[in-house]
């Protein structure tokens, strides 16, 4: 169970502070992180949450690791649905706080953001 807890708490804070980085952080021109910003925030968060809960659960946060080390033999496939469930619901626990941070921001909406994804979707189907 504590594995699973800090499985939880490590793919939370991932989403939180990765995720959040891009969401809050990045797009603003002048005074944005930008691309490396947030590929440091990713990174920090993995670092932060690997040196804190690391030594608890082995530190893996994202389901396709759980399923590589499964795959590769270096971890339990018995072990390997608690801890796909306890990321998944630490990943929707961490976006949905952070959908509650940035809903308090005076410009969020989430039309904008469906809008542009749909909108990159059909640029990228018209390529193809």
């Amino acid at each position: 169970m504590k594995k699973l807890a800090a499985e939880f708490f490590g793919t939370f804070w991932l989403v939180l502070g990765g995720c959040g980085s891009a969401v809050l952080a990045a797009a603003f021109p002048q005074v944005g992180i930008g691309l490396m910003g947030v590929s440091l925030a990713f990174g920090l968060t993995v670092l932060t949450m690997a040196y804190a809960v690391g030594g608890i659960s082995g530190g893996h946060f994202n389901p396709a690791v759980s399923v590589g080390l499964a795959a590769a033999g270096r971890f339990s496939w018995s072990e390997l649905p608690g801890y796909v469930v306890a990321q998944v619901i630490g990943a929707v626990a961490g976006a949905f706080v952070l959908y509650l941070i940035a809903s308090g921001k005076a410009d969020f909406s989430t039309a904008g953001v469906l809008r542009r994804t749909a909108t990159a979707n059909t640029l990228r189907a018209d390529t193809r």
